[in-house]
């Protein structure tokens, strides 16, 4: 039975799963697409995913999770129903325990709804972990130790940043900015620099291809394919990595500023630590070209990043599960009950 608990990572872009025994079982896009006007799904994560932009009108795209919160919890159910299911966790006669991933900045009733997803879902109990907390778990760091450690996370809808010292979290804050609105600043970016109308996925590849939030030794550059405004022709423009350095330069900063913020809060002994170790940059965006760069220079730390940032934490919460599979549910660690 133990084997069966869960640890899922919902977030703004993508879907995770560990398993207990078997690791990470699912990664897929955060999406669901419905037959219109009805509460049928057609199609579930990067299957869904692939239709954005190019779907017929009788389909309705949904993502479940915005800016760390859901943002449709009927979807968000039968994303992480599906693909339980699939894998055949939740659909076993022994239902598994969860262990969901969590904002830092995420108010209580928006836990409570993660939650319950998971338990209407099919879990037997959820529980929820914050994502920094995970990814610190998830790269391995003596989070029990009296030593503080900071970790950034930096997701598609949301930045999350804490100190963690004595297997707790001491300071914690959230931005809502992450790798979505990434996408949308380019987007905006191209269309006003440019005068052509390009789609999210198009955004999206500009972004890995040539985004960057520092300068680069070797600046970069793309051709776009786009729909001219003016006589809805396609065209072709050049976008380099300054363009897109301009135009994500002040969500950076966001980022930046929360980071700032939270060291200011931390206390000096654990500061200390930091100012030794350094912070860690872990989630999907922590791959973005410069960023950890232009943290080092705001903040003055150095800056580490694990070879696979966006599976510290779903990692982290495989770890979890080990916990719980070895405690009562009422003396878990690091985890807040439903």
């Amino acid at each position: 039975m133990l084997s069966r608990d869960l640890g899922i990572d919902l977030g703004t872009s993508n879907l995770r799963v560990f398993q207990r025994k078997r690791g990470v079982i699912v990664s897929e896009a955060s999406v669901v697409a419905y037959a219109k006007g009805t509460p049928i799904p057609r199609a579930y994560g990067t299957e869904a995913a692939r239709l954005i932009g190019r779907s017929p009108d009788t389909l309705e795209i949904s993502h479940p999770i915005r800016g760390g919160a859901i943002a449709s919890f009927s979807s968000a159910q039968a994303l992480i129903q599906h693909y339980v299911n699939m894998s055949g966790g939740l659909g076993s006669i022994w239902r598994p325990r969860v262990v969901v991933s969590v904002s830092s900045g995420i108010t209580a009733v928006e836990r409570q709804a993660l939650l319950d997803a998971c338990r209407l879902a099919g879990a037997r109990a959820a529980y929820s972990v914050e994502s920094p907390m995970a990814a610190a778990l998830g790269l391995g760091l003596p989070i029990s130790d009296p030593q503080g450690h900071m970790i950034l996370d930096v997701g598609g809808g949301t930045s999350d940043v804490a100190v963690t010292a004595l297997g707790g979290v001491v300071v914690s804050d959230s931005a809502r900015v992450g790798g979505e609105d990434f996408d949308e600043a380019i987007h905006r970016s191209i269309k006003r620099n440019h005068s052509i109308v390009i789609g999210e996925k198009t955004a999206e590849d500009v972004k890995f291809a040539v985004g960057s939030a520092w300068e680069l030794p070797e600046e970069l550059e793309i051709e776009v394919r786009g729909r001219d405004m003016t006589d809805g022709m396609p065209k072709v423009v050049r976008v380099s990595s300054v363009e897109t350095r301009i135009a994500i330069y002040d969500l950076v900063g966001q980022i930046v500023s929360r980071v700032r913020s939270v060291l200011e809060r931390t206390p000096p002994e654990l500061v200390n630590d930091i100012s030794q170790s350094g912070l860690w940059l872990t989630g999907g965006s922590a791959h973005l070209r410069g960023l950890a760069e232009r943290l080092e220079f705001e903040t003055g730390l150095s800056v580490h990043r694990s070879n696979s940032p966006e599976t510290n934490v779903i990692n982290g919460l495989g770890q979890t599960l080990d916990y719980m599979g070895a405690l009562s549910e009422s003396h878990l660690p690091l985890v807040h009950n439903k």
